[in-house]
């Protein structure tokens, strides 16, 4: 008889039909396979060469055949998410395998202040939970992660190198007031950078040491070429923004939160792109626990801390949602939502008011999600009334 397993699993099993289980522990040299058909049973393990689809296909071949299964037999593998991305479950997908890609952080570990860890170890313990997970555990022993399609990953390239590159301009920039700082100079502007370097002079009206020169010239020319790829990005995303009816629903949905007075192009576009564009949510508390706003109280027989937020999910999300609830207290003042702040954190100190500007945000959250999900702008927000502000 026919039997499907409990929400927890993906993945239909049936009683007559044996499930190869499959579990990688990928390395950048080498990767480790673990084979079981039953839970309790130790594993099959294999080496083979890193990124060896051609030897995965066999050892699966010889997986089969060695624990007595048929060769039509279903395949169900798991493997962490790291840094092979998403390409190998698209690869196994296409090969008729069911793949999951687990997120490392909802594994459960051992609480032992000193324990040994060996990839065999954690392979075995890998193909024990994917074994309880297709049994439909009524705990959820891992979560599995949501794998976006080849062109909802390619869209997040320009914002994340534009981050970077400007990342990467900041820190040439504070290395350049060190150097300077150690010969107490000072920079005025950086217009031009390497005709001002030039012209400082130190205490004693000498010029600057041939060595602390060249240093700061290949550092300007950092700088330099930095700032001209920061330019071409945001030329290249503005140009996105300003296309009518656009084919990519992610970029309609940051062109529809910019119409909201206080959210910036950046913010739009981070949350278009990393977290509204190819998500689903169902309800409002994984909007805030995926961004990781959601509080994680410690309730056990009479003792009880709150110990902050969870800070799941990304922390760029995280940290755009707290600057956008600042920004939204400043020029949605007459929002709902400001107005609850004022009633409850308003009076209090600057550290409650730190506290009150986290929930905020997760309300912020949840209510962007809304507007994007039905049209309805959020109960007293104010939308710009001229869209020809600078992108």
């Amino acid at each position: 008889m026919s039997k499907k397993t409990t929400a927890t699993s993906q993945v239909e099993i049936t009683a007559t039909t044996r499930t190869l289980m499959m579990a990688l522990e990928l390395g950048e040299e080498k990767w480790k396979v673990g084979f079981s058909s039953a839970f309790g049973e130790a594993p099959l393990m294999r080496n083979l060469a890193s990124r060896d689809r051609k030897g995965l296909l066999v050892q699966m071949a010889w997986a089969r055949k060695k624990l007595g299964l048929p060769a039509d037999a279903p395949i169900v593998s798991c493997y962490e998410a790291g840094r092979e991305g998403f390409w190998l479950h698209r690869w196994l997908e296409s090969e008729g395998v069911k793949s999951l890609v687990i997120d490392s952080a909802s594994i459960e570990r051992p609480q032992k202040r000193r324990r040994a860890k060996t990839d065999r170890l954690d392979l075995t313990a890998l193909c024990d939970l994917l074994a309880r997970h297709l049994a439909g555990s009524a705990k959820p022993v891992f979560s599995v992660v949501r794998v976006p399609s080849v062109s909802e990953e390619d869209r997040r390239h320009l914002h994340r190198e534009l981050r970077t590159a400007k990342a990467d301009r900041t820190r040439v920039s504070n290395r350049i007031k060190s150097l300077l700082a150690n010969h107490g100079l000072v920079l005025r502007g950086w217009k031009d950078l390497a005709k001002r370097l030039g012209a400082l002079r130190l205490w004693d009206g000498g010029e600057l040491p041939p060595g602390l020169a060249a240093r700061l010239a290949r550092y300007a020319a950092d700088y330099v070429d930095s700032t001209a790829r920061i330019r071409e990005l945001e030329a290249e995303r503005r140009h996105q923004l300003q296309e009518k009816d656009p084919e990519d629903p992610a970029v309609a949905k940051a062109q529809q939160l910019f119409t909201l007075r206080g959210v910036g192009v950046n913010t739009a576009w981070l949350y278009s792109m990393e977290f509204f564009g190819w998500r689903t949510f169902r309800n409002g508390k994984q909007v805030g626990s995926l961004a990781g706003l959601t509080p994680t109280p410690q309730d056990s027989g009479k003792r009880f801390r709150e110990q902050g937020i969870g800070k799941d999910g990304s922390r760029h999300i995280r940290g755009s949602a707290i600057e956008l609830a600042w920004a939204w207290l400043r020029f949605q003042p007459e929002s709902e939502l400001s107005q609850w702040y004022e009633r409850r954190f308003g009076s209090g100190s600057k550290r409650v008011r730190k506290i009150g500007i986290v929930a905020l945000a997760r309300k912020l959250l949840v209510s962007l999600w809304r507007y994007l999900e039905t049209g309805v702008v959020p109960e007293g927000a104010a939308l710009k009334t001229d869209l020809r502000v600078r992108w």
